[in-house]
């Protein structure tokens, strides 16, 4: 019998294009000031947790994010592509309020998560949800009987969460997807299961942030 694997999953921290809701897809947008904060209390955060890998997208967001946590527990950052973002295409750089103005049609599409609905150059519901199922899948079976972290996206935690859950992908969302909170989940040949969700206690604990940012990671690019 393959013993349980348990997964701590993580968005990206805070970057200006989330503070300005504007999409950032495949684009590679830098964590902000609020983001390096967020980043390392999540770090301190799990410091004594017994997590044995780390894996991230290889987008610079995500990817200085989890360098965080790699340095607290001396582990590397392993790139992960299947973690990325979804690709928004046409969308990517416009603000909320843009694309409604200027694509209505395509909006709406959006706004209902139609599954086959993909904007120009990007990528459907249909497709994010099978690529980072899989992706996880992979890398859970990797580590039975392990903790492991992965760190990603809003796109990327909201398919994890309807994973565990079993809603539909076209259920409306009522669940937060929160800048470096901690989500936890588990995952057997089975599928995953839930076992928390949204917690952000650590982002309001200024304690966390002593000997964090005297050496704050560099984002070197993506390595395996």
């Amino acid at each position: 019998m393959i013993e349980p694997t348990r997964i701590i999953a993580i968005r990206h921290g805070e970057t200006n294009w989330n503070v300005d809701t504007r999409i950032q897809g495949r684009l590679d947008i830098p964590l902000n000031a609020t983001g390096r904060v967020q980043a390392a209390r999540m770090a301190r955060a799990l410091k004594h947790e017994p997590i044995t890998a780390v894996y991230a997208s290889d987008l610079v967001r995500a990817w200085e994010t989890a360098e965080y946590l790699g340095r607290v527990h001396g582990l590397p950052v392993n790139a992960e592509t299947g973690l990325r973002e979804r690709g928004f295409g046409d969308f990517e750089g416009k603000t909320f309020a843009e694309i409604e103005a200027l694509l209505p049609d395509q909006s709406m599409r959006w706004r209902k998560r139609d599954p086959e609905f993909a904007p120009a150059g990007g990528e459907s519901l249909q497709d994010l949800n099978r690529r980072v199922v899989e992706a996880v899948e992979r890398l859970a079976a990797r580590h039975p009987g392990e903790l492991i972290a992965v760190v990603g996206h809003g796109g990327v935690m909201d398919v994890l969460y309807r994973a565990a859950t079993r809603l539909h992908i076209q259920a409306p969302r009522t669940w937060t997807l929160g800048n470096a909170a901690i989500n936890r989940l588990l995952w057997t040949p089975q599928g995953f299961s839930l076992v928390g969700w949204a917690d952000t206690q650590h982002l309001d604990d200024e304690s966390l942030d002593d000997g964090l940012f005297a050496a704050g990671p560099v984002y070197m690019g993506a390595c395996t």
